[in-house]
């Protein structure tokens, strides 16, 4: 889906929501250490129901502006954004399949998905640095776990989102949002090891935890966007990859 598709009216208000859940309260999650709050279901929910690109746009303006009234939250300071921006378009190219596609000239076209250009960028960040190339199991189990969720999602996730049946739509909802969240992760994790320069026994402690964490940062996506897209299609706003559209590829 494209910004031109979307009522710049959807973009503002989806956007005020992404800033306003970084004023809510957060939810620590027992035994991970770590907190879930409504902005962390947002994100990758822009780029699903959205699109890439217009979700993208949700999420920077909103992120961008939850950082200037929440500063507490942005562990980046004004750049904080760029992690939810990067988890929605993500979580858009995994949700809506083929973008963007590469035209090749007497070949038909190749479709390289953005989410993999994504996890091929935040791994090959992750090792310009010394401390990331020594521990390379972190982005082997924790990237490529996503990495596996984001190939799922490219292959099954749009058919599933525009299925009758619930528990395929659940499925879809929470391989996308977690293939999104790992690849936000992914460039937020390489600012991190630049500007706090953690050693390199913090990272082999999180190559479990943080799987577990985005795990359940997903389920929360799920949980919330599971009705939230019925609800927004039944109100005559278009949330998700459409049937028609589907049939069209």
């Amino acid at each position: 889906m494209t910004i031109k598709k979307i009522h710049p009216a959807t973009v503002a208000v989806w956007a005020a929501l992404v800033a306003a859940g970084h004023l809510l309260p957060t939810i620590p999650i027992i035994g991970t250490g770590a907190v879930f709050s409504l902005s962390h279901a947002l994100s990758p929910l822009s780029g699903i129901f959205f699109g890439p690109l217009a979700g993208a746009l949700c999420s920077a303006a909103g992120g961008f502006t939850g950082s200037l009234i929440a500063p507490h939250t942005a562990w980046l300071g004004p750049f904080t954004f760029i992690m939810g921006t990067v988890t929605a378009f993500t979580s858009g190219c995994i949700a809506w399949g083929k973008w963007p596609p590469l035209a090749i000239s007497g070949s038909g076209s190749l479709v390289i998905n953005g989410g993999i250009i994504i996890y091929a960028a935040g791994t090959a960040l992750w090792f310009t640095q010394e401390t990331g190339r020594s521990i390379f199991i972190f982005p082997a189990v924790y990237y490529g776990i996503g990495f596996a969720a984001v190939i799922a999602g490219i292959f099954f996730a749009r058919r599933m989102l525009v299925s009758k049946k619930k528990l395929l739509k659940l499925t879809a909802l929470w391989l996308c949002a977690f293939g999104g969240l790992v690849g936000g992760a992914s460039i937020g994790n390489f600012f991190s090891l630049v500007l706090y320069r953690q050693p390199r026994e913090i990272w082999a402690a999180l190559t479990i935890a943080a799987p577990v964490e985005r795990a359940l940062f997903a389920l929360g996506a799920m949980i919330i966007g599971a009705p939230l897209l019925e609800g927004l299609n039944k109100l005559g706003i278009p949330a998700g990859p459409r049937q028609d559209e589907d049939e069209k590829d």
